[in-house]
């Protein structure tokens, strides 16, 4: 993965989850997802790369591993503290992404809006003022 190694905090920032895969795998986590064979389904990854974010993900502390089966030997993953820090700006990102790219896609931007406000209850709030997702009271 190409390095910015820059001293300016979003270069360091985009050193860790700029490249085009890590920010998916943090976004399926979020969305609750946690092991290898999903995060391949979701966002079609190949093996050795997502192996690569994985590990680099884990040396950087912003997920940890969790072992489930011995044998056969299978883990999950999931965010750390640090890790969870990153959910407000890939929420944001998300906002923006449904505000600036679904224009004439209202219906798909709505279903779209619909399976995060499922999966990742700290978006709730801001979708429904957005109007994305309509909850009645």
């Amino acid at each position: 993965m190409r390095k910015y190694s820059q001293d300016c905090p979003i270069a360091r920032t985009l050193d860790l989850i700029g490249d085009r895969w890590t920010i998916l795998i943090l976004r399926d986590m979020f969305m609750g997802f946690a092991r290898f064979s999903e995060f391949r389904e979701r966002s079609s990854i190949p093996p050795k790369v997502l192996s690569a974010r994985l590990k680099m993900l884990m040396e950087n502390g912003l997920i940890e591993r969790e072992v489930y089966s011995e044998h056969p030997l299978r883990a999950g993953y999931r965010p750390t503290e640090r890790g969870r820090t990153l959910l407000p700006i890939l929420l944001a990102i998300g906002k923006w992404g449904l505000d600036n790219e679904f224009e004439g896609q209202h219906e798909l931007r709505e279903a779209v809006a619909e399976v995060i406000y499922e999966h990742i209850p700290e978006s709730r709030e801001a979708l429904e003022e957005s109007g994305y997702v309509v909850r009645s009271a």
